[in-house]
């Protein structure tokens, strides 16, 4: 499984990458917006730090215009993946830079069937919105378990599982057990998957005995 950060923060982004633990870093309009800065600057610093795919999404809803900034983004830096809302508008986005060799990561994904749209838009991931759909009182790791089995039916599809909007790790370790390629979390959340109650109590332990024995590796 793949891990993404879902930040704009650069400090953040730059701390956790160091940790050899994240492939990829997903940005959009809310996150831009808190980080203070342009998005164009923005995207092109966090490309540098990270390798994997960085998701810009577009601002505009309408074709022509939401076509002509996925390109913009799209030259900033070979990783780049443009991000797309799932309407008919974004879909034929998808579809026109997917053919141009474009990653597409479409986003704001609530249904099986919107996936199944997505992947035939040749989407390189699909992002279905997990906290989301929780929030509503549906459970969203049913759609995630969905477009999972609907994409391993038809090995043509390419399309990632993308698990978005994760709230806690918890959700992180069921979309791994079902299978989904990728998750994208907030920064909080994957300092939260090192924790655990008997890690902390056995270090101490281990701790307080070799400092017993006086002894110095080094």
């Amino acid at each position: 499984m793949k891990f993404f950060i879902d930040t704009a923060e650069v400090p953040e982004i730059r701390e956790l990458a160091a940790t050899g633990l994240v492939d990829g870093v997903t940005t959009n309009p809310t996150l831009i917006a808190k980080s203070g800065r342009k998005i164009l600057d923005v995207i092109a610093e966090i490309c540098d730090i990270v390798p994997g795919p960085i998701s810009a999404e577009v601002a505009a809803t309408d074709f022509d215009t939401m076509l002509e900034e996925g390109r913009k983004l799209a030259r900033l830096r070979p990783n780049v993946a443009v991000k797309v809302p799932l309407t008919p508008a974004g879909l034929k986005v998808c579809k026109v830079l997917s053919d141009d060799g474009v990653k597409v990561n479409v986003t704001l994904c609530f249904s099986a069937n919107q996936a199944i749209l997505a992947a035939k838009a040749g989407a390189s991931f699909i992002s279905p919105f997990v906290g989301r759909l929780d929030d509503i009182g549906q459970d969203g790791m049913e759609l995630i378990a969905d477009i999972v089995g609907i994409y391993r039916e038809y090995p043509a599809f390419r399309t990632e599982v993308l698990a978005a909007s994760i709230r806690h790790p918890m959700h992180v370790t069921e979309a791994a057990r079902l299978g989904a390629h990728v998750v994208t979390m907030p920064p909080s959340v994957l300092r939260q998957m090192y924790s655990h109650p008997l890690t902390d109590k056995g270090l101490a332990a281990f701790m307080s005995d070799w400092a017993k024995t006086g002894q110095s590796i080094l």
